[in-house]
């Protein structure tokens, strides 16, 4: 995959994970989710948390490609992100929803009393649903280990907009979904 001029691979790849099986062995169980909804995030925007370079948090999203950057936001959840740059780059594709195939049993003891619908429809919710927490920063999505992405759904139409529950670069279309599926997260 090569970056498009002045922007980056992350940029190419957050429709491409559109429809991508996300997989996670955990100890309590297997769950699993084709990727419904995404958003990109490089080093040259101001809303990305690589903009003001590589830091402690932010060492696992300036590469390799196919790990995940996992973070704690508002105090009380948790965000994750496949980094999809070469080493040195600093981006990342936030998954911000997910369909549920595998594993809802776990996921609805995991996340409560919530409708089927709201298992994973946002970021903080599908981390939750699916096992992923801090421990998971760096894990690979490539090597067999305890996540996997494989081939999934091929989406039948793509929409492109906006991203949301940011506050800086909001204009910038970079948020990607899979048309009419209702696990795509709400505004």
């Amino acid at each position: 995959m090569k970056p498009r001029p002045d922007l980056g691979y992350a940029l190419d790849a957050a429709p491409a994970l559109l429809g991508w099986l996300l997989i996670h062995q955990s100890p309590d169980g297997l769950t699993a989710g084709y990727i419904v909804e995404t958003e990109a995030y490089m080093a040259s925007d101001a809303a990305s948390h690589s903009y003001r370079g590589k830091t402690p948090r932010t060492e696992v999203m300036f590469g390799p490609a196919g790990h995940l950057y996992v973070y704690f936001t508002y105090g009380m959840h948790y965000c994750v992100n496949i980094v999809t740059g070469p080493a040195g780059r600093g981006e990342a594709v936030l998954i911000r929803a997910l369909e549920p195939f595998k594993g809802l049993e776990l996921m609805r003891h995991r996340r409560g009393n919530v409708p089927d619908v709201q298992l994973t429809s946002g970021p903080a919710k599908l981390t939750k649903a699916m096992g992923i927490n801090k421990t998971h920063n760096g894990a690979s999505v490539l090597s067999g280990g305890s996540f996997r992405l494989l081939p999934g759904i091929k989406p039948a139409d793509i929409v492109q907009t906006t991203r949301i529950g940011i506050s800086r670069e909001t204009t910038k279309p970079w948020r990607f979904y899979i048309a009419g599926n209702p696990y795509v997260s709400r505004l």
